[in-house]
């Protein structure tokens, strides 16, 4: 089944499902945002979708709305927004609850969370894209499933407490994993060093994590709990306070872990 769908939002999450909706065969009938730019970046890759600067959605074909949205700003738009009789309005976030949507003029309201990082100037794939799934009525669910099937083979249904756990668990497995490797570069960068050298090094460790599990596939100074190398370490990270606390604060965590 084809879906009308406006998308609330232009960063990056909106970035990628616009399109991929459409190439799923949905239609995008409208994109609303703040910045007529950021408007006319998304619409200038779909065919008829219409560029809308007000929240007033009262007229349109759509039968699904996206809040691709900021956080702190799916409180706000849900409350304003004014949309046609029998619409269902649903948003990609993994922290906020769907009751964040209740005082909406919609009829029906739900999740359709994207488990992903989604970066503007990075390709990418819905295939393989986890979609967690939330609705009180049974009827908007089904067609959340339908949705979320004609993008990708992994839907799952998720009520908001779980959602925020195991949103907690993407932000230490993704962006603190990613802010890692940041200050790694800049230790490498600072020393003068290549980071390419360290490439094969992640690959393997995230390799490795996935295929045998994280406890197991542990390995350094801190888990063989080599308090010398783990002063010398922390010695040489004097030249900043807060990387060398980060560093102490995750070594003691893994001595803990033993």
């Amino acid at each position: 089944m084809k879906y009308k769908i406006a998308i609330i939002g232009t960063g990056n999450v909106a970035w990628h499902l616009a399109p991929a909706l459409e190439e799923a065969g949905h239609t995008i009938t409208e994109v609303y945002g703040r910045s007529t730019k950021k408007i006319s970046d998304i619409t200038q890759k779909l065919y008829t979708a219409e560029e809308k600067l007000d929240l007033d959605f009262s007229d349109s074909d759509a039968e699904i709305f996206i809040l691709a949205v900021n956080d702190d700003a799916i409180f706000e738009i849900s409350d304003q927004i004014i949309l046609p009789e029998n619409s269902i309005l649903v948003h990609t976030s993994g922290s906020v609850s769907v009751e964040a949507l209740g005082y909406s003029s919609a009829s029906f309201t739900g999740i359709f969370y994207p488990l992903q990082s989604f970066s503007k100037d990075r390709n990418l794939s819905f295939e393989e894209v986890p979609f967690l799934l939330e609705s009180e009525d049974q009827e908007t669910l089904q067609k959340l499933k339908k949705l979320a099937k004609s993008l990708s083979h992994l839907q799952y249904v998720v009520k908001s407490k779980d959602r925020k756990a195991l949103h907690v668990a993407a932000v230490f497995a993704s962006n603190f994993s990613n802010h890692m490797i940041r200050l790694a570069e800049e230790i490498m960068r600072r020393q003068g060093l290549d980071f390419e050298m360290l490439k094969p090094l992640i690959i393997e460790t995230i390799s490795k994590s996935l295929e045998l599990g994280a406890k197991r596939a542990q390995t350094g100074p801190a888990i063989r709990e080599d308090l010398n190398t783990l002063e010398a370490h922390h010695q040489f990270l004097n030249y900043n306070e807060q990387i060398a606390e980060i560093y102490r604060l995750i070594s003691q965590d893994i001595i803990d872990s033993v």
